[in-house]
């Protein structure tokens, strides 16, 4: 009888998507979060009538103040996120320092909760548990979601968001840097740029690319319409 020569490793039979996203979606959003908030903005003042003057100084201002706040924002937010998720591991080690054994059992106890066989989750357990630093992995992801290797870094999220949302701020006031004085310009390149940015998206959700573009474009249209609609109002009181 011919037996099988061993597998070298588990075969990959599919493939799944970044359900996390990856750098993907933080930039994706941030560059959408900069062009709607910035080509809204720049549709307001000049439904206003402003000049082109007053739209790029208004156009300069709003990346300039958007991409520091969003940079500030995620540094602080993920920044108090990696605090409190080290402070959590922090625990858990100590946990596993002075009670090894209730820590194993703890372990144990959440493979037979998965169905595994009770002999075979003691030795499981056993064996991660003769390892410190692996034992206190696997607590920390069963226990928090996460451990010390997946923390985000704050200055990485930080630079990111700044740089994503500078350059989704800046398409929309792009003309107007170049000479063109037409708001219909900025509008196509921005409702371009929108759609584009919501098709990319389509690559970590269950959505079409179609329909996120479509998605996409109609919001940040209505928020520039409407921007539009507010600044010409005001515009027409004389403020």
């Amino acid at each position: 009888m011919n037996e099988e020569a061993p597998r070298q490793g588990a075969e990959m039979h599919h493939q799944h998507r970044d359900v996390n996203g990856g750098w993907l979606r933080p930039s994706v959003f941030g560059a959408m979060d900069g062009l709607v908030s910035n080509f809204a903005l720049i549709a307001g003042v000049a439904g206003g009538g402003a000049g082109t003057r007053v739209i790029v100084l208004a156009g300069v201002a709003g990346l300039a103040a958007g991409a520091f706040s969003m940079a500030g924002g995620e540094y602080v937010s993920v920044a108090s996120q990696r605090e409190l998720a080290l402070a959590e591991i922090a625990i858990e080690r100590r946990e596993l320092e002075r009670h090894p054994e209730a820590e194993q059992e703890e372990l144990a106890k959440l493979y037979r909760d998965r169905g595994v066989d009770p002999a075979v989750a003691a030795e499981v357990a056993r064996q991660i548990s003769m390892d410190p630093e692996t034992a206190l992995e696997v607590h920390s992801e069963a226990e928090l979601g996460v451990t010390s290797r997946d923390l985000p870094s704050p200055r990485i999220a930080a630079v990111s968001s700044f740089l994503s949302f500078a350059v989704g701020a800046l398409l929309p006031l792009l003309p107007y840097l170049l000479g063109v004085t037409s708001l219909v310009t900025s509008a196509v390149i921005s409702c371009l740029a929108l759609f584009g940015a919501g098709a990319l998206v389509s690559r970590v959700t269950a959505r079409s690319w179609w329909y996120s573009g479509l998605r996409q474009l109609v919001v940040g249209v209505v928020a520039a319409a409407l921007t539009f609609a507010l600044g010409t109002l005001l515009g027409g009181t004389g403020l």
